[in-house]
């Protein structure tokens, strides 16, 4: 009996000039037109992606990774170092990403533009390098080039590259990359110190988003294409063994930081379910990219997905059973796909992180290996009509050029950003939230309102959304209506101090004082530095002539908030009315020191000093 041969192997009897092609594959691209496609890419990337530097940040997550962060806009310096060392803000260990994020503001401040053009460098930069690495290692220039292409300008990374808070995707893809080039240099030349700096590039990378815990296993597939070396585990170990080791940091990190709430929040068959859907609706998106939102909503209540789930799950198992059944002639079909399959895992929604149903951005490094299937595969399929080729090739590039440019277009501010969202996607509870947000920042309360009420509506039990009506009606006359939602907000969160501080100082207004510092009184409980929640009661407590209490909560107030003129005049007020007019000049004078333009404070001091004047004369 024959002895069967590997597909490696078999290439090689069927292709004379292969030992040529793997000669010259690891060598970095350094030919006149390897630099000239080097430069087109980086040229398209900027054209399309420039105008970003006109747009600003937006209200999801931005806040948290730049502007309301004060340690990223502090700037670079050690203890900005240290923070970013030991910080899980958002639920994450990103050392790195959080330095980049520094540096930029150490540079340009708070100009987003900067902000996203730097994404935009990183993400050009990534993308000659991948262009760089599959010419190297498969020698295949134009089909390299292709996939370089469509990784740059394919729609679905518009949101890891238009989006300041998601550098931690477009600095892991470059340290993904990177990873790779030191690798194949490893291969070919077997050098402990290749070794070293693939490990360090990959610990590197992880530091900026845990996102390469399967980098190990791509490592794996690429020795058997194209690299054609054998699998050798035993090589692998230590980046198996850091990965496991980033796996549990960044699962204790999600727990501490509260980020795996949504796993205990959504079923677990649910997730499952949801989980083989998204593994073919994200091929789906590659492949027709339109009707991309920055956030794509659980169905609510939660609802099975069994037969999408089954069809997933059978369209998967399927082309996994044709993929291996055609590594012998094709190998990088199922290299593509296990690539796919693998990398997506981490985000895939079995352990769920947040509360989206998917998302575009994690796309970012798993449909690389799509592309590089379908592209060979094509490649392959029209290898007898190469006009055919050319036109298709071009063709696919044209569309990716018109709906990135397009899709970039409303990542311009929130209000764009989530009014897209919420005309592409149904019952999207979260956009209408932050647009409702924008719409407000913007000064259009009616806007924001109606926004809110559909919120609401889609998701009654969104305690935070129920709160920011609650304070807006409050804010347009509409008190009983703000109390009503501000009530259910309590109810929905008992935890929530704010919305128990917005509904005692309503409660206040509106002449209820007892239940108003039943309220206020919960809210100091669960945050007892909140400088306004001391002020707050402290109002309503001088209204219920509770003035010895009242005297405490001003107290604090200006204790947490020294400059704090109001706190300054209500204890000055409060104080004279308990007799201790002596008292009362000290902070009514420092009341007008802080705002001497306030007539209020001057006649108050004014008043006190009469009256002093007036027991002094008695």
């Amino acid at each position: 009996m024959a002895r069967k041969t590997s597909s490696c192997a078999r290439r090689e009897k069927s292709s004379p000039n292969l030992h040529k092609r793997k000669s010259e594959s690891h060598r970095p691209p350094g030919t006149r037109g390897d630099l000239w496609i080097c430069l087109l890419l980086l040229i398209t990337v900027f054209v399309i992606y420039g105008q970003v530097v006109h747009f600003d940040f937006v209200n999801y997550d931005d806040p948290d990774y730049v502007t309301a962060n004060a340690h990223v806009q502090a700037g670079l310096s050690w203890s900005g170092t240290a923070w970013a060392l030991g910080s899980s803000l958002t639920g994450n260990w990103l050392p790195l990403t959080w330095l980049s994020h520094m540096l930029d503001c150490e540079l340009f401040g708070l100009d987003a533009g900067w902000h996203h053009f730097t994404n935009v460098v990183i993400h050009g930069l990534s993308t000659v390098l991948w262009f760089g690495f599959l010419s190297s290692v498969t020698g295949a220039r134009w089909k390299s080039a292709l996939v370089a292409f469509l990784f740059a300008l394919h729609p679905l990374h518009v949101e890891s590259v238009a989006w300041v808070a998601e550098r931690k995707d477009v600095l892991s893809g470059l340290f993904w990359v990177l990873t790779f080039w030191a690798y194949v240099r490893y291969t070919t030349s077997s050098a402990r110190g290749w070794y070293v700096l693939t490990l360090t590039l990959f610990c590197s990378g992880l530091m900026a988003k845990p996102m390469l815990v399967t980098l190990p296993i791509v490592m794996l597939l690429l020795d058997r294409w194209p690299l054609c070396r054998g699998i050798r585990i035993l090589e692998k170990l230590p980046f198996f063994v850091v990965s496991i080791a980033a796996s549990v940091v960044t699962y204790l990190v999600h727990q501490q930081a509260g980020a795996t709430v949504a796993s205990d929040l959504i079923p677990p068959m649910i997730r499952f379910e949801n989980s083989l859907v998204s593994y073919v609706v994200y091929v789906l998106k590659m492949l027709w990219p339109t009707s991309l939102a920055v956030f794509y909503p659980y169905p609510y209540p939660w609802k099975s997905l069994f037969v999408p789930s089954v069809i997933a799950g059978v369209t998967l198992a399927g082309v996994t059973v044709l993929a291996v059944r055609a590594f012998s002639r094709s190998p990088y079909l199922a290299v593509g796909w296990f690539w796919y399959l693998v990398t997506l895992l981490p985000v895939i929604g079995l352990l769920q992180v947040g509360a989206q149903a998917r998302a575009d951005r994690y796309t970012y490094i798993p449909i690389i290996g799509l592309t590089i299937a379908i592209v060979w595969g094509i490649a392959q399929a029209l290898e007898h009509w190469p006009r055919t080729r050319i036109a298709l090739s071009a063709t696919i590039c044209f569309a990716c050029v018109l709906l990135t440019w397009l899709q970039v277009q409303y990542w311009r501010n929130s209000i764009s950003l989530f009014h897209h969202a919420v005309d592409v996607t149904t019952e999207n509870y979260l956009a209408r939230y932050n647009l409702a947000s924008a719409l407000e920042e913007r000064g259009d309360r009616s806007g924001a309102v109606e926004q809110l009420r559909e919120t609401v509506r889609v998701r009654p039990n969104y305690a935070i959304a129920h709160s920011e009506l609650g304070q807006l009606l409050a804010q347009q006359g509409r008190q009983e209506e703000g109390a009503r939602e501000l009530r259910i907000a309590v109810s929905l969160k008992p935890d929530n101090a704010v919305a128990h501080f917005r509904l005692g100082s309503l409660l206040a207004a509106l002449g209820r004082n007892d239940e108003a510092i039943a309220q206020l009184a919960q809210g100091m409980q669960l945050e007892p530095e909140s400088a306004d929640g001391h002020f707050n009661l402290g109002i309503a407590l001088a209204q219920g002539d509770r003035l010895q209490d009242a005297v405490q909560q001003f107290s604090a107030t200006i204790r947490l908030r020294p400059d704090d003129w109001e706190a300054h005049f209500n204890l000055g007020i409060t104080l004279a009315r308990l007799g201790r007019i002596d008292e009362s000049i000290v902070h009514l004078s420092e009341a007008v020191r802080i705002k001497p333009n306030s007539t209020e404070a001057h006649q108050a001091l004014a008043d006190v000093m009469s009256l002093k004047r007036s027991s002094v004369k008695n």
